[in-house]
């Protein structure tokens, strides 16, 4: 058989392994994590049994950085289970460059995270392999019964599936949703900080894979997800076999009520917070698929009950005309660029209307992709409250000349604190990708595949435009909704039926559908229980937060 890659080819007898193919033709690195054959992700341990041509899958790639941080996760578990035997150990949420992880029973100090990090460096020095075996679901869930591991025994009796995928390393045996690195050598590159009672365990650099990622301090960001935390033990749920319990025991619309009342309520409080402190213009900003159009409205009726009349701007209208767009390299218009919307104009407008003036506001037309001749005039009242929302507001250059007093910022975005099991999290850029699926699909005409295929390329922008200016929100608003996860399988499912290997995004769309394998079946007259002006209405249709 012959086997290709990065301009070299070679003939190989039938089977070899990728590993085994690659050190022949001399181009085998640590760098390597996996490789595409086709549409096909194969580890470096799989065997080939015909002609292939093979892409690297290395850590600059999105993939190669959910393999590197699985492996990771598999070493970092070896070591506290054989320091902290019976000890349960729950990875919590991304934070920057890394993830975090606590010990609930156990509160660990500088001295522990140093003895942490010590035992996983000699695990990675001895190049430890990962191997993978496919075992029955009722041998995973004997095993796991006998380890003690209750969250993974009950989320595998949800699992449609008969068989799965357990990796071995040392003596221990897990699973995760997804492919692993050839051996524990592969990932040496990490750091381990205290953080709290837990701990930040930081993946490589993305910019300088040599090194591991500096830790950045995000406090309202951490502030939220704490809170997203509390509200899991409001509701008793933090795995998603804890929510189908609450299903089993027909109590998933008392959860939604639930849910939706500690939504409106931190609603109310972000509005009487903009209402005391006199603020005329609220920023709203947040990546893609967050909710930001239906937490403006929200906000905007909250501000209405305080006694102000709130009006609402997408930043869209601001879009330039095509012609004046930046290009990206590739040629095509770089629309998440800040120079693609009119800043002047912006900062001079938001002047006018603080001073009593009225203004023209422009109208961008999408369909001619230019702007309107005729704009919108507005003028504001004294207590009137002008809200922008789009992915450049928290962006100091938009509010630039702009009395700083009279703003109020809100970076907002689904932050998922529901975790698949202990040691396996949700991300919570899968969920915001599974509500731009479902509306893209059910309300604006684009296929699964073209949503999946521009996602890459939204991250981009999202890391270049939105994140690195979340930490000056004076709120933090998280839209996730910890029952929407069903919610969303059930509109999801038969969309990823219809997609094949030769489609962009199909890699990204198996990770997605093993996700979901596990997220219980939703009763659909559930449905009618979300209200009309929740968030996750405007994902899902039936919003009427726009309705005269």
């Amino acid at each position: 058989m012959q086997i290709t890659c990065l301009d070299k080819s070679m003939v190989f007898p039938e089977p070899c392994t990728v590993l085994d193919c690659l050190s022949a033709m001399g181009i085998l690195n640590t760098g390597i994590l996996a490789v595409m054959a086709g549409s096909r992700l194969m580890e470096l341990g799989d065997t080939l049994e015909s002609d292939a041509e093979l892409q690297p899958i290395t850590f600059a790639d999105s993939e190669g950085r959910r393999i590197y941080e699985r492996s990771l996760r598999f070493v970092m578990l070896m070591a506290l289970k054989t320091r902290y035997p019976g000890e349960r150990v729950r990875v919590e949420y991304s934070v920057a460059g890394g993830i975090l992880v606590r010990m609930p029973n156990h509160a660990l100090s500088s001295r522990d995270v140093r003895q942490i990090e010590s035992d996983m460096r000699a695990i990675c020095q001895l190049d430890m392999p990962f191997t993978h075996e496919t075992w029955s679901t009722e041998k995973a869930i004997a095993y796991f019964t006998a380890d003690g591991q209750q969250d993974k025994v009950d989320l595998l009796h949800y699992r449609r599936l008969q068989t799965i995928r357990m990796y071995h390393c040392g003596q221990m045996y897990e699973y995760f949703y997804g492919a692993m690195a050839p051996s524990t050598g592969y990932v040496s590159v990490f750091d381990v900080l205290l953080h709290g009672n837990g701990f930040v365990l930081s993946l490589p650099s993305v910019a300088e894979p040599d090194s591991p990622a500096p830790y950045i301090e995000r406090p309202r960001h951490l502030a939220v997800f704490d809170q997203s935390a509390h509200w899991c033990s409001i509701l008793g749920v933090e795995n998603v076999s804890d929510l189908a319990h609450l299903m089993e025991k027909h109590r998933l619309r008392e959860f939604i009520r639930v849910n939706e009342a500690l939504h409106d309520q931190a609603m109310i409080d972000t509005a009487r917070t903009i209402s005391e402190g006199r603020k005329r213009i609220v920023l709203i900003a947040g990546p893609s698929s967050s909710g930001k159009t239906t937490f403006a409205g929200k906000l905007a009726i909250q501000l209405r009950v305080l006694g102000h009349r709130a009006i609402r701007v997408s930043l869209d209208n601001y879009y330039r005309n095509r012609a004046e767009i930046p290009l990206e390299p590739d040629g095509s218009v770089d629309l998440e660029h800040i120079r693609a919307i009119d800043v002047p104009l912006i900062q001079q407008q938001a002047l006018q209307l603080l001073q009593g003036e009225e203004v023209q506001l422009p109208v961008y037309s999408f369909k001619t992709k230019n702007r309107e001749e005729q704009g919108i005039p507005l003028q504001l009242g004294p207590d009137d409250i002008l809200i922008f929302e789009g992915i450049h507001a928290l962006n100091p250059e938009l509010s630039r000349g702009v009395p700083q007093d009279a703003i109020h910022r809100i970076f907002v975005s689904a932050l998922t604190c529901l975790n698949l099991d202990d040691h396996n999290r949700i991300r919570t850029t899968d969920v915001r990708l599974l509500r731009r699926i479902v509306r893209d699909h059910q309300f604006r005409g684009v296929e699964p595949s073209e949503t999946l295929g521009m996602w890459e390329s939204v991250r981009r922008g999202e890391e270049t435009w939105i994140f690195p200016y979340q930490e000056m929100a004076d709120t933090v608003f998280n839209t996730a909704l910890h029952y929407e996860l069903p919610v969303l399988a059930h509109f999801s499912r038969g969309v990823f039926s219809s997609l094949t290997p030769s489609m962009p995004g199909y890699l990204l769309a198996l990770r997605l559908r093993k996700m979901l394998n596990y997220v219980p079946e939703i009763d659909p007259a559930i449905l009618d229980e979300i209200p009309p002006l929740s968030l996750l209405r405007e994902f899902i249709g039936g919003s009427t937060i726009d309705e005269e």
